[in-house]
């Protein structure tokens, strides 16, 4: 018996080497490979070849070369074009995180105060567009956005206007589109917090004459922050590189980076640049992970 437990207990570490392991060649294969390949191409220069761009790197005569074209990413500070695709993703990410938000959390705080019958319902009919394809969904609010399509039909014939609102091929419609396509990430980590809060709390601080909106605001907010810091990365990260919402619902005003990196990589086949682009895209999405992974320690250690 004594041997068995031994034998068992020297299999132990093999076996968390293997569950570590398993995600980290996933991660090594599908993001860290092709970033490294990204990023390599960004430091090329355009050429008419196929891939369109020169290899950095050589080998002969017993030497290796290495030339980095720093070229791209000085074009990307240069070119006001750019800067501003990157400030408009910016931007819509954070105002449609924030509209994700106001709106989400009722949602949220109202499923789970549901009861139980009725929050498996109530979050179905949340995930259930999730399962139709995005391109069909945001098609769906072409038409319904349109001169002619029924939002427009329906202000008409309330009498709120005479004339049809142009909404389409406008940021208020990339707005629309980006909030109802994200709107379920924020729900869902959000009601996943909000359901697990201990009811005694609210129950105590009324007994001691809190009113309801005080136990709401200093109780059920607070305690609902790594749902709400959750749920914002969700919706925020995403947002700044899409590319379908904004290119079927928006202008020409509309400035995305999403879009900025198909239109070189497909329409100038700059791939270089379009590396650069999403390199640098990266690296801006990765100051808000850092930041929620050091407020995640923080809590952690509290707890401790």
């Amino acid at each position: 018996m004594t041997t068995l437990n031994m034998r068992i207990q020297s299999l132990i570490p093999s076996g968390r080497k293997v569950v570590i392991g398993i995600p980290f060649l996933w991660l090594c294969l599908f993001f860290m490979l092709p970033f490294f390949l990204v990023m390599k191409i960004s430091f090329s220069e355009a050429a008419l070849a196929i891939p369109p761009y020169s290899e950095i790197y050589s080998f002969a005569e017993q030497k290796f070369q290495l030339l980095l074209n720093l070229g791209n990413y000085a074009m990307l500070a240069d070119d006001e074009l750019y800067i501003s695709a990157y400030l408009g993703s910016l931007k819509v990410a954070f105002f449609s995180t924030l509209m994700c938000l106001l709106i989400g959390f009722p949602m949220a705080y109202g499923i789970s105060k549901a009861r139980k019958e009725a929050q498996t319902v109530l979050i179905l009919l949340i995930m259930m567009p999730t399962w139709t394809a995005i391109l069909i969904r945001v098609y769906a609010w072409m038409g319904i956005l349109s001169n002619n399509g029924l939002l427009n039909a329906f202000l008409m014939w309330t009498g709120l206007t005479q004339n049809p609102i142009e909404i389409l091929n406008t940021n208020t419609a990339v707005y629309i589109g980006v909030v109802y396509a994200y709107l379920p990430f924020m729900v869902l980590p959000l009601y996943a917090n909000l359901v697990k809060h201990d009811q005694s709390l609210l129950e105590a601080a009324s007994d001691l004459g809190s009113s309801t909106f005080n136990n709401f605001w200093k109780i059920t907010v607070p305690l609902a922050k790594n749902g709400i810091v959750a749920g914002c990365m969700l919706v925020f990260i995403p947002v700044v590189g899409e590319f379908v919402i904004p290119e079927l619902l928006g202008g020409p005003e509309t400035l995305m980076i999403g879009r900025v990196l198909w239109q070189e990589f497909f329409n100038n086949r700059d791939w270089p640049v379009a590396s650069a682009l999403a390199v640098i895209m990266l690296a801006i999405l990765i100051v808000p992970i850092i930041l929620f992974n050091r407020s995640q320690a923080k809590e952690m250690e509290g707890r401790a």
